[in-house]
């Protein structure tokens, strides 16, 4: 369901992530929009058969590393470091939905 409630996912660096949209189909009038933080990173129009992924914002972080899967809208994530971790965001037209991404690196091996 759709809502204000976070979905965290939590992933290893190096890995992939697959943030859901938890649609089954798009609707022939969905404009999907995923942004990270503020900032907007990719984009279905599906009235305009346009799929858009912008990866050069950010200084280029997310270059290459973006799918966008054009039957749900649901957002891969390709070779994850710890800088992707934070807030993302879905919007499907005017209903949004919450990702909390956590990034589990180096850092938490310890070493004896």
């Amino acid at each position: 369901a759709f809502g204000d409630k976070v979905k965290y996912e939590s992933v290893e660096e190096g890995d992939s992530v697959t943030l859901k949209s938890d649609l089954t189909e798009m609707k022939d009038d969905d404009v999907i929009q995923w942004r990270f933080g503020n900032t907007l990173i990719a984009e279905i129009n599906v009235t305009a058969d346009r799929i858009t992924v912008y990866d050069d914002v950010l200084d280029g972080r997310f270059r290459d590393r973006l799918k966008l899967d054009n039957q749900t809208g649901s957002l891969t994530i390709t070779n994850i470091t710890t800088e992707d971790a934070g807030d993302y965001e879905l919007q499907v037209n005017s209903v949004r939905k919450r990702f909390s991404l956590l990034v589990f690196g180096e850092f938490n091996i310890c070493f004896t």
